[in-house]
């Protein structure tokens, strides 16, 4: 309730965007390194990896904030 519902919906409609978002960007980058586009691939990589790191982080913020309402 009050401020930690509206924290909870911002993690997690920012998650769902941007885990729809990270897919191609992320078979794109290991498309570059597996190509050999060494150079291509770090410039993309630096886009790629902060993108990709907060959907991890706020998956398990997620997950941490919603258990509690699935505990027998």
């Amino acid at each position: 309730e009050g401020f930690v519902r509206y924290f909870y919906y911002f993690i997690l409609v920012s998650h769902i965007l941007l885990s729809i978002a990270i897919i191609p960007l992320v078979l794109r980058t290991y498309t570059r390194a597996y190509l050999g586009n060494y150079e291509s691939h770090r410039k993309l990589a630096r886009i790629t990896f902060p993108i990709w790191l907060y959907v991890a982080i706020s998956g398990v913020i997620v997950y941490l904030m919603i258990s509690p309402y699935y505990a027998f």
